[in-house]
């Protein structure tokens, strides 16, 4: 007898400064605490050209100034149509301070998310780092009075991953995998 495939689980990600790819390497790894046998990948939006092969797929990006960054929207562009066929989550990066500051009007993760049907949004604070920044970031930065620090919390970022694996459990790869 064949051995059921695992999961396949493309976690993309979008991230200018390295922080939002951490987040998403914590969701990764909440999503295999809870699915041992899934096989997930974590990838920057601008190498992932199809979603073939797959059976879910988290995306996320870092928020800035109200918008998710363009590699992260060209990237659902691109996978539109097969994204309506796979179960799809979201998530953004981009509030801070302690408490988080409220981030910017979002200006595009509802269209996003419309696009890509997903079946739910997160937001999780985010990193400012002004030695990562070049001037005209830094500039910005001070003209908002963007304060700095790290305000992540990669703890909630793994137990929603977590949360994913159990809601995953129910695809057809999973339950054979976990099958006597």
């Amino acid at each position: 007898m064949d051995e059921p495939s695992p999961v396949r689980v493309l976690v993309v990600v979008a991230s200018r400064h390295g922080g939002t790819a951490e987040i998403a390497v914590a969701v990764a790894d909440g999503l295999r605490s809870a699915l041992p046998a899934a096989d997930v990948t974590v990838r920057p939006a601008a190498e992932v050209d199809d979603v073939v092969d797959v059976d879910a797929v988290i995306v996320g990006s870092a928020v800035y100034f109200g918008h998710w960054l363009e590699e992260a929207r060209e990237f659902l562009l691109r996978c539109a149509v097969p994204l309506w066929e796979l179960p799809v989550w979201m998530f953004s990066s981009g509030p801070l301070g302690i408490p988080p500051r409220p981030p910017e009007v979002f200006l595009d993760v509802d269209e996003i998310r419309r696009l890509s049907r997903a079946r739910e949004h997160r937001l999780f604070p985010g990193r400012l780092d002004p030695d990562l920044l070049d001037l005209p970031e830094r500039a910005m930065v001070m003209a908002l009075r963007a304060p700095a620090g790290d305000f992540r919390d990669l703890a909630a970022a793994r137990a929603w991953g977590a949360s994913i694996g159990t809601q995953l459990r129910g695809l057809p790869a999973a339950a054979e995998a976990s099958a006597p």
